[in-house]
């Protein structure tokens, strides 16, 4: 709600273009849930059984936890640079992003659970801490990796759902993809326009430096299969990421 009512402030002008606090290396976390490292996560399996079941769900709900703090962290780290243009988008990301997790959290509730009854991915936040020097790193990784992943492996878990006779399940994930295809090319219009803009390496195309941000920051490879249409809605065309593709 704190995240929802912060955007609603942005959008109708009662907050001022104004950043004079430092943003912090780390949000303010609950207590729960325990946030381990990714070798230490217990395998979750495909979602047959209850316990499966509310094992994805809690997953999704971090992700989309998280998610709320990638985007105000986007806005407040790197809103002055970028603009009010920038900051209006990201705050509208970190809106929806809220809006996920409290659909998910209300899903979780309905099968007996809550958020933070299970561990969760320590990892997420580690990408905000490589590239909080760096718009275009941020942008290259968060959206355009990060988020850009989630369209490629989220049709096949909406089937799996559907097909468990979870419709309202299915639902909530086809409107969350969506979203974050909106997401993906809010960051993809931004890294662009960044890049056209930047005399930081001249005469070098958006995907040649997007495809060196991801060599630098991030760890892992781009894995296929990918979901070419929803990327291209997105902005993503293959001509960034196909070379890079294990």
């Amino acid at each position: 709600m704190a995240a929802r009512d912060v955007a609603r402030d942005w959008r109708l002008g009662r907050l001022d273009f104004t950043f004079d606090t430092p943003m912090p290396k780390r949000p303010a976390w609950p207590d729960k849930p325990e946030l381990l490292d990714p070798r230490d996560m217990p395998r979750r399996g495909k979602g047959g059984s209850a316990k499966g079941r509310i094992a994805l769900w809690h997953a999704l709900a971090h992700i989309e936890f998280v998610a709320i703090d990638l985007a105000l962290d986007m806005a407040g780290r790197f809103g002055e640079e970028m603009g009010r243009d920038f900051v209006s988008d990201f705050m509208a990301v970190a809106a929806d992003e809220a809006m996920h997790f409290a659909i998910l959290d209300r899903k979780l509730r309905q099968l007996g659970s809550y958020y933070g009854a299970l561990p969760a991915h320590a990892g997420l936040w580690e990408t905000a801490e490589r590239t909080s020097h760096d718009v275009a790193a941020r942008l290259a990784i968060v959206p355009m990796v990060l988020e850009a992943r989630g369209l490629d492996v989220t049709p096949a878990t909406l089937d799996r759902v559907r097909a468990q006779g979870d419709e309202n399940g299915a639902k909530i994930l086809a409107r969350i993809l969506d979203d974050e295809i909106r997401h993906v090319a809010i960051g993809t219009k931004h890294f662009i326009a960044y890049c056209t803009e930047s005399t930081q390496s001249p005469g070098d195309s958006p995907q040649k430096r997007w495809k060196s941000l991801v060599q630098e920051h991030f760890r892992g490879g781009l894995k296929a299969p990918f979901n070419d249409s929803a990327r291209l809605a997105a902005g993503l065309s293959r001509d960034f990421y196909d070379s890079l593709a294990s």
